[in-house]
């Protein structure tokens, strides 16, 4: 059974009044007082599951972080390890083709695709999430000089799902 005790300090009710004041100092009929009762407090903030970085951190870019790639006119691998990947940059060519492939050693994907045309140039951004098992590559592809394609990846999480922090 927990007990009650009723508190008199002036020091600690200065402190209140100084840290508190909306609780109304020494005012008649207020008093501190202590409980032996315990009284569990359960923090549900990300702290308290063990991230510091709030997620937009988490998402951040750092110089150890991101791996940079420019394609024109070949096919190179651009992400072997498995987990979760961003993948952002750009694609301008001209009359060509750029891709950017998702490959499990058989079978291609095309994750995205750009066609130039004839007589003009096409440039467009491209911004996306992939994920990568055991066995796959993530491949830019450029079919000739007139199409290049560049950008940089960084690996966001596991391929548990424990994020990586930048």
């Amino acid at each position: 059974m927990a007990q009650e005790f009723t508190i008199k300090s002036d020091a600690i009710e200065d402190k209140i009044n100084q840290l508190l004041p909306s609780q109304g100092g020494k005012q008649a009929g207020v008093d501190i007082s202590a409980s032996t009762m315990v009284i569990p407090v359960v923090d549900l903030t990300e702290s308290a599951e063990g991230s510091i970085f709030r997620q937009d951190l988490q998402s951040a870019l750092s110089h150890g972080s991101c791996t940079v790639f420019s394609v024109v006119n070949t096919t190179t691998d651009i992400v072997t390890t498995t987990g979760y990947f961003r993948v952002f940059g750009n694609a301008s060519n001209a009359n060509s083709q750029c891709k950017i492939i998702l490959t499990d050693g058989t079978t291609a994907k095309t994750l995205y695709y750009q066609q130039g045309f004839t007589g003009g140039g096409i440039s467009d951004n491209f911004d996306f999430i992939v994920k990568l098992e055991a066995g796959d590559t993530l491949q830019a592809f450029s079919v000739s000089a007139a199409g290049y394609i560049s950008g940089c990846t960084r690996q966001i999480a596991d391929l548990s799902g424990n994020l990586v922090n930048p």
